[in-house]
């Protein structure tokens, strides 16, 4: 485990996993002149949140992918079924994702749309204010996050063919609310809790993956899964690990199978090593095509429960039920 305070250093960007959040995490550092340029402007960032509540499922993010900013925002109600979303673009350059996020601002801001997540050690602050729009009722909301009862982070840096990878995963427990339309939601820090994505990747031209996420709140903290497969070098670290109280214990190759032709079958998630061994049950999904003159994003994030079996080093889960997501992306940019 690599306990460097920063991703690159010296001019030479560190590859493997981190024990901590880099302090600075910015990729581009390791380069100058043009190619740094190159590097920054091919770099793909963007941070968001996957919400955990009985009652909803819900995400949302700020993504800046230099040529175009973006940010989308949903909440799926389990109970009648109902989706509500948002989305909005800004001017490239208008955002900039800060290198520390742990300790930033990000506000991304359009006509009707806000969403703002602020950063330091003694709590967290998200807030969203999103006007009713053809796709879903007004949306408004403010979660506080805490960092001292946050779960071990995974943090991975690795190099991809043809491209690189960073990212910074943590739970979060959240407090506040959360109202759509007429309905509110109130959040319970000891049983509802918020994911934080952050990446910071330059991608090829062409991408694809297929990622998932799920934890629960157990004693001490949070067990669950963060999971991926996508082109990989043979000696690099991917992005997944089973999460425990204790530590974010590396996964690897991870084997996604859907258990049926139609969209809302069922998935078999599990590593090859069987410590991860689980299926997904989708409820819905929220679909995003963009379609550019050189750049195109087709993407769907699968909303639902998992159930199965978790193998940490020193213990077994079993899980029935929980909430959690599934996506894929195929993109080209």
């Amino acid at each position: 485990m690599l306990t460097a305070t920063s991703v690159v250093e010296d001019g030479q960007r560190h590859w493997g996993r981190f024990l901590h959040t880099p302090t600075d995490a910015n990729p581009a550092a390791a380069l100058t002149g043009l190619r740094g340029a190159f590097e920054s402007f091919r770099t793909k960032e963007w941070a968001g949140f996957t919400i955990t509540h009985p009652e909803f499922f819900s995400s949302m993010i700020i993504q800046d992918a230099k040529y175009l900013l973006s940010s989308e925002w949903y909440l799926y109600d389990a109970a009648t079924k109902s989706l509500a979303q948002h989305a909005a673009n800004a001017r490239a350059g208008s955002v900039r994702l800060p290198a520390n996020i742990l300790r930033s601002e990000v506000a991304f801001a359009a006509k009707g749309y806000r969403v703002s997540y602020s950063f330091n050690e003694e709590r967290i602050r998200v807030r969203f204010d999103l006007a009713a729009a053809k796709d879903g009722p007004a949306a408004t909301g403010e979660l506080i996050l805490d960092p001292s009862k946050a779960s071990p982070p995974l943090v991975v840096s690795a190099r991809l063919p043809k491209g690189s990878m960073y990212t910074n995963k943590i739970i979060f427990p959240a407090a506040g609310s959360i109202r759509v339309g007429e309905r509110e939601y109130v959040l319970d820090p000891d049983r509802d809790f918020a994911i934080l994505d952050e990446h910071k990747s330059r991608l090829p031209y062409r991408a694809r993956w297929t990622w998932g996420t799920f934890a629960q709140p157990v004693e001490g903290g949070y067990v669950g899964a963060n999971f991926a497969i996508r082109p990989q070098l043979p000696d690099q670290q991917e992005e997944s690990c089973i999460w425990t109280p204790d530590a974010a214990e590396p996964l690897a190759n991870i084997i996604f199978s859907p258990l049926g032709d139609s969209p809302s079958a069922d998935w078999s998630v599990r590593s090859a090593d069987g410590r991860l061994d689980v299926v997904f049950s989708p409820f819905d999904r929220k679909d995003v095509n963009q379609q550019l003159v050189l750049a195109e994003i087709r993407y769907s994030q699968m909303y639902g429960v998992y159930s199965g079996t978790l193998r940490g080093e020193h213990r077994t889960w079993q899980f029935d039920a929980v909430h959690g997501v599934l996506e894929k992306m195929a993109m080209r940019a």
